[in-house]
């Protein structure tokens, strides 16, 4: 997607009509990046209000127009990030013990459930496990990187990972 120049530059002067027209154009599939890292919608709304807060204050940082599309979704997970690591300090996580179970999930058990449902699931996940899943599965960060965003061992975000993928695993099996 491309913004017009005129837009960035209204939004460079604190314009809200251009605000309101940059807002409107990214906020969904932005929205989709905070629904993967937050646990409700309430929670993703929170953090892309936020975002599109740090958007507005720091568009003059913006080396090139070019790259607003990438700039952008890295703020967006950025923001995610620091949300989590601010929930983190008020959230203390039960360490939860996981079945390891011979059962299979059917190969074709992802395509049986909507969207909603896998979002659902996602969400219902412990912070931790869903953000390291969030950083590992779907935004390709390695375990070392994920360890100094986040300020875990990469060890810690490995068992975090495997955790969350034996969580999904468990509620697959339960609803399929």
């Amino acid at each position: 997607m491309t913004i017009p120049a005129e837009i960035l530059d209204q939004c460079l002067q604190n314009d809200p009509h251009g605000q309101e027209v940059l807002y409107k154009a990214y906020a969904p599939r932005m929205y989709g990046i905070c629904l993967r890292y937050a646990t409700n919608r309430m929670e993703a709304e929170d953090i892309l209000q936020e975002g599109f807060i740090k958007v507005f204050q720091n568009l003059s940082s913006l080396s090139s127009r070019n790259s607003f599309d990438g700039w952008i979704y890295k703020l967006m997970v950025n923001t995610a990030i620091n949300y989590y690591k601010r929930q983190l300090k008020f959230q203390n996580e039960v360490s939860q013990n996981f079945e390891s179970s011979d059962a299979t999930i059917p190969e074709d058990a992802l395509s049986k459930l909507s969207y909603n449902e896998l979002l659902k699931i996602l969400q219902g996940l412990p912070l931790g496990y869903r953000t390291v899943f969030n950083l590992y599965v779907i935004e390709g960060f390695t375990h070392r990187e994920i360890g100094e965003l986040l300020g875990i061992s990469e060890n810690t975000s490995k068992t975090q990972l495997w955790r969350a993928k034996a969580s999904m695993r468990k509620i697959l099996r339960r609803i399929l």
